[in-house]
């Protein structure tokens, strides 16, 4: 945990595997800890090929249904098939904006929202921008991108740096 917040945890993602992995990864961490899905980010890496987009988008139900006998990722089944429904939509966002980075990146114009809580109980759960985002991406065809993943998301990809001031990560 202490490595993923001194080396990943905020900082800005820009690569469309990376922020499709991360996108995967909260969805499945909605009503778990974050040690428990990180703990099986190596499993969900081979289950999802690597996080490649297109090959994920390509996933057949047969595969899927594989994955709901596997001990190594959260067998359940709507988080499951919604990795592939998310590529599937990630591929149209990309069609359509250029990059999933240019479309994700899109809901804080290009910019990172720098807070600077002194303290963790200042940090919220959800903002207005996570609210807008969550109910585009659902548009969208999005799944598992509920405000409150999406604010998650947002932090660990760095469009929100919400290190407290205290922290050395704060000013990177």
């Amino acid at each position: 945990m202490l490595a993923y917040h001194d080396t990943e945890w905020g900082v800005p993602h820009h690569d469309d595997t990376a922020l499709f992995e991360l996108l995967t990864l909260e969805g499945a961490q909605a009503g778990l800890s974050w040690r428990t899905i990180l703990a099986r980010r190596d499993a969900y890496r081979d289950a999802f090929h690597g996080f490649d987009i297109p090959r994920v988008a390509h996933m057949r139900d047969a595969a899927l249904e594989k994955l709901l006998t596997s001990s190594s990722i959260i067998r359940n089944r709507q988080k499951i098939f919604s990795v592939r429904k998310n590529a599937q939509a990630a591929l149209r966002a990309a069609e359509a904006h250029g990059s999933l980075d240019a479309y994700l990146w899109s809901f804080v114009d290009g910019n990172a929202i720098v807070n600077r809580w002194s303290q963790s109980r200042q940090v919220p759960a959800t903002t207005p921008v996570s609210d807008r985002m969550s109910k585009q991406l659902r548009r969208d065809g999005f799944g598992f991108v509920g405000s409150t993943i999406c604010y998650a998301f947002m932090q660990a990809t760095g469009m929100v740096n919400d290190h407290l001031i205290t922290c050395f990560r704060h000013q990177s």
